[in-house]
């Protein structure tokens, strides 16, 4: 059945396919993105559709989001994208998540209260576990983010948790394992493109390449998305995502080289972790979305060529 969805993150990398893909099934899609990040290019498909209403707005200034969804209402439920990227950017400032990623969620859980609208499908991540040996699963515990990020994304799960005891009917939490794919604003991928177009002749690498996690492309992040959506029905459903295997920095480094640039030289800093709050390697059971039906398609190393064949002219 068509519902009215309420999107925040719309133009986003994540949040543009996922808006692509509703409006697909049929849904009307209301679409909010402060374009810190967002791109409106990356919205280029959904604009020509009358199914899809766009508002450029701060999902922190209630007023306005609240004027946004009332003038479009009434809406079935929301799907809450819109987050800081940039992890590095929260290490060095923690206002930055905290503005970005934690209240974003707080106050669209109190636009989403006082509107009524009663279903919430939040995008959260791998980083709330922190570190630990062994696959990383829905129970693991305890938890100790070690990246602001991580640890207002933490915040945000605890905040959804507790509106579920007071007024939200549903919700489901995805935790995002590092997704590439098309429509890239940042990442790895995205990262080493842009420094070759500043160098053809040589890239630089933070860490010493050992460092290892599952990558995910982005179609499938949203099919699973939607497939979670679906098919789990508990009043709090919360799965990890996660494609087979994992891929180290040496193997994306060195075919981005290959793709883009294949006299580069690649100069790694050495050290086990990119950067401070950075996770250096993981390995994430996705074993409770399996048992619901759902498997990848890619496995990690070949949706990190996929993803590179697709940024390539980041490159150019």
């Amino acid at each position: 059945m068509a519902k009215t969805i309420y999107v925040t993150g719309a133009a986003g990398f994540i949040g543009s396919h996922l808006v692509d893909a509703l409006l697909a099934r049929g849904h009307r899609v209301l679409g909010a993105d402060s374009r810190a990040l967002g791109r409106r290019e990356n919205l280029a498909l959904a604009l020509g559709n009358p199914r899809f209403v766009f508002q450029q707005l701060d999902v922190n200034d209630l007023a306005a989001t609240m004027a946004f969804l009332r003038a479009h209402g009434p809406v079935d439920e929301a799907w809450h994208l819109a987050a800081n990227s940039d992890i590095p950017a929260g290490v060095s400032d923690p206002d930055v998540d905290l503005n970005l990623t934690f209240l974003t969620t707080f106050n669209t859980l109190k636009a989403m209260h006082a509107l009524g609208i009663p279903r919430l499908a939040f995008a959260s991540s791998s980083a709330i576990y922190g570190q630990h040996d062994g696959d990383l699963r829905e129970d693991t515990g305890p938890l100790f983010p070690i990246s602001n990020y991580g640890a207002m994304k933490l915040a945000s799960e605890g905040a959804i948790t507790a509106a579920l005891e007071r007024y939200l009917q549903q919700a489901w939490i995805f935790r995002f394992p590092n997704v590439i794919g098309g429509r890239a604003t940042h990442g790895v991928i995205y990262d080493f493109l842009k420094k070759l177009r500043a160098d053809p002749a040589g890239l630089e690498v933070l860490g010493d390449g050992t460092q290892e996690k599952p990558y995910l492309h982005v179609t499938e992040l949203v099919e699973a998305m939607l497939f979670i959506r679906d098919h789990a029905a508990e009043k709090l459903n919360c799965h990890n995502i996660a494609p087979e295997g994992a891929s180290t920095v040496r193997f994306i480094a060195e075919s981005v080289v290959q793709a883009a640039a294949p006299a580069a030289q690649i100069r790694y800093t050495g050290g086990p972790r990119g950067w401070v709050g950075d996770v250096p390697r993981f390995s994430y059971s996705a074993e409770k979305l399996k048992k619901l039906g759902w498997s990848p398609r890619l496995a990690s190393n070949a949706a990190v060529g996929l993803a590179i064949r697709q940024n390539l002219h980041l490159a150019k």
